[in-house]
């Protein structure tokens, strides 16, 4: 697809005067983005008309969701998969009020996403017009304004240009979320007075480089003159992970991940001592409590109750720095030794090319030398199986147990493939147990490089496996599993999901239909909200509101035009032509039927919800 880029090109020329709704697509393709995610509607009706101009010269396509809440995941999955920011549409009213869940969701993780809604013309508000919905009638703009890096209506024609780039800006800037413009109809339709775009989004879009030098020095110093290190990789880490990775194999510290920066390492990778937090495993915590380690550096993590491991006292103590972008996040770790805020990259670009520099020339701590002599001789040797049950994730047993699903996933489906783990006892399964069919020789920086992308533009590399934490709303991976395969449509996509989300959302699968897309659904099907379900047993509580009739996803996949499988046993998974599927343009769905009794890892969770903080 061919995008123009410079605002004055000879290739922008509008079928008819530019409309305001013309001047957003005219921006969005300057931007590069390819897809616009949401569902028409009359208030909101100029902006499609001005989407089908622009796909007509090689710009921007819309892809139609199924429910707006699925366009806000789909956007967020078309973020993560390539850095550039989200979009997402709907009508007013009820479309609105659609979207707020997927909104709230990119907002909690500090996912970039532009949103964009109608509204009735200018003159009839008050009037009760149909969907009314903006400052007067229902009032979605102040429903959106807790959930939102920006949110305004656009109540002229002249305030547009501004408040775009005002929102875009909101949007990618620490801390990065969704921003809103909410417009009607009329003003969409007015001419706008400039032919195109006045201003230059790669420029004003550039992220910053400034790193404090003398918090810098602070940082090197505490690193070189501690005995034992550790860092943790938060999900913020996307696009440093190389360097994060170089420095702490060039220093000798241990690596342990969050639950959702662990598709950010290779699980193979000899550093790496597993997950922490929220189905984490037991190695993670014993590094993390050994009286041994003097500093724990926390990079790139919010420090929420599944990334903090319920506010863990192993984590959360005078021995931890921690390393953001975002200041909102380092206020949350107040009994830190140190703190230090700038662009991630930046940081361990810096500290690496120091380390470098300071070996050429002969002048390495001692207490450097110690760690790395460690790691050498394997002092701190990784544990042979990090698995709560690693016989499980072998056995034969029918119905399969999740624990052996996870592991056949990450081994019959290729490298490349990106895993989206919905929430529930999916994400819990897939963080504990799967990893990736990855060469255990590879090293991880060449790994974890991810594609090349333009200069300057900001890459928040979404790694192999990709959870939501914090507001983690049933049916996110759903609609961000078809996200992500828009966006990278080469590349299998693999969405592990619940019955209970899948009966929430399952219907956006026709979208995958109609994209024709590769996308693979896993659904765990346990007859019951599993999290619920064993939540309510652990804790000993009346076991109410969790159960579901028994239902056949692969003849619901079928009806919808996708390719549907019943796997009841490791057989019937082993017999799939994985090849096929993967090469296959359209969704296929395998219905998992797993032993409803294998309770998940999710003792974090249990001990937050009795008190134990």
């Amino acid at each position: 697809m061919t995008i123009r880029k410079e605002r004055n090109s000879p290739e922008w020329t509008p079928e008819q005067p530019i409309e305001i709704a013309d001047l957003l697509l005219a921006y969005l393709e300057q931007m590069e983005i390819e897809y616009v995610f949401g569902i028409p509607g009359g208030a909101i009706e100029p902006l499609f008309n001005a989407i089908a101009r622009s796909s007509r010269r090689g710009g921007v396509r819309h892809i139609l969701a199924r429910h707006e809440a699925g366009a806000a995941f789909m956007a967020d999955g078309y973020a993560r998969e390539t850095g550039k920011i989200g979009v997402c549409c709907s009508t007013s009213g009820p479309g609105i009020t659609n979207l707020i869940t997927g909104v709230a969701c990119a907002y909690d993780n500090n996912i970039p996403m532009l949103v964009i809604t109608g509204q009735p013309a200018l003159p009839t508000f008050g009037k009760n017009p149909l969907q009314e919905s903006a400052c007067t009638g229902i009032n979605t703009l102040g429903m959106l304004q807790h959930c939102t890096r920006y949110n305004s209506l656009v109540s002229h024609p002249a305030q547009f240009e501004h408040k775009l780039i005002t929102a875009l800006q909101l949007a990618t800037r620490t801390p990065m979320g969704p921003a809103h413009l909410s417009i009607p109809v009329d003003v969409f339709r007015s001419p706008n007075p400039l032919p195109a775009p006045a201003y230059d989004l790669c420029s004003l879009l550039k992220p910053s480089a400034l790193v404090d030098d003398d918090a810098l020095q602070t940082l090197r110093h505490m690193l070189a003159e501690a005995e034992n290190v550790v860092f943790l990789i938060g999900v913020c880490c996307g696009e440093a992970i190389g360097s994060i990775l170089q420095f702490a194999e060039m220093s000798g510290a241990m690596v342990v991940t969050t639950p959702d920066g662990k598709g950010l390492v290779n699980p193979h990778h000899p550093l790496f001592r597993g997950v922490f937090g929220f189905g984490g495993h037991a190695s993670a915590e014993a590094v993390l409590r050994d009286k041994s380690v003097d500093l724990i550096v926390a990079v790139g993590t919010g420090m929420g109750e599944w990334n903090s491991g319920g506010w863990s006292d192993s984590l959360l103590n005078a021995r931890l720095v921690h390393i953001d972008e975002s200041e909102e996040h380092l206020t949350r770790t107040p009994m830190a030794r140190f703190h230090m805020r700038g662009r991630i990259q930046t940081i361990f670009t810096r500290l690496v090319q120091q380390l470098h520099e300071a070996r050429q020339s002969g002048h390495i701590e001692p207490a450097q030398q110690r760690r790395s002599a460690h790691q050498e001789h394997g002092a701190h040797r990784k544990p042979d199986n990090m698995l709560a049950a690693p016989d499980k994730a072998e056995s034969n047993a029918t119905p399969i147990l999740p624990q052996r699903l996870m592991y056949e996933l990450g081994r019959l489906f290729p490298p490349t493939t990106r895993f989206l783990a919905d929430t529930g006892d999916s994400t819990t399964w897939a963080i504990h147990y799967l990893q990736p069919n990855i060469d255990r020789r590879i090293s991880e920086r060449r790994h974890a490089g991810g594609t090349k992308r333009p200069p300057g533009r900001r890459k928040t590399e979404g790694g192999w496996l990709r959870v939501t934490m914090n507001f983690a709303p049933m049916g996110w991976a759903i609609g961000g599993a078809i996200g992500t395969a828009a966006a990278n449509p080469k590349l299998p996509v693999v969405c592990i999901t619940g019955d209970g989300s899948f009966l929430m959302n399952g219907q956006e699968i026709s979208v995958a239909v109609a994209e024709k897309l590769s996308v693979i659904f896993v659904i765990l099907n346990d007859q019951a909200l599993g999290m619920v379900k064993h939540g309510q047993r652990l804790a000993k509580a009346e076991q109410i509101g969790c159960d579901l009739p028994p239902t056949d996803f692969a003849a619901m996949a079928r009806a919808m035009g996708a390719e549907g499988h019943t796997i009841r046993s490791p057989e019937d998974l082993l017999k799939l032509d994985i090849s096929a599927i993967c090469a296959r343009q359209g969704p296929t769905l395998l219905d998992v039927l797993i032993d409803r009794d294998e309770v998940p890892p999710m003792n974090v969770r249990m001990r937050v919800l009795a008190g134990g903080l």
